[in-house]
């Protein structure tokens, strides 16, 4: 990764990043294939300034997984201010994020 997309390293970096703007949280498993497909999809994201991208680890965070009902990956959930602002499951498109985090921004 090139570092546009933060890795979260523990759950009180987790709570820092979430806790004010508008985050996109990408709940993957290193291990699963669509994830690695969505992969560069965030980076795009990243890149253009559409947003913050932050990813987790369920494997190495379980705990915030079953905190946010993570039961498939990819999961993404779009913070706004802490609070979950849209969820969304499986592989997506970079339209598709993109715009849950401009709804979520308004």
């Amino acid at each position: 990764m090139s570092g546009l997309v933060q890795v979260i390293a523990s759950e009180s970096e987790f709570d820092t990043v979430t806790s004010s703007g508008v985050v996109l949280v990408d709940f993957f498993a290193p291990w699963c294939g669509p994830c690695k497909r969505l992969a560069p999809i965030l980076e795009e994201i990243a890149a253009a300034g559409a947003g913050k991208i932050a990813k987790v680890d369920i494997d190495t965070f379980g705990a915030l997984a079953r905190k946010f009902n993570v039961e498939s990956v990819p999961t993404l959930i779009v913070f706004k201010d802490g609070q979950v602002a849209e969820r969304l499951i499986g592989l997506q498109q970079a339209e598709t994020l993109k715009n849950a985090l401009q709804k979520a921004s308004q």
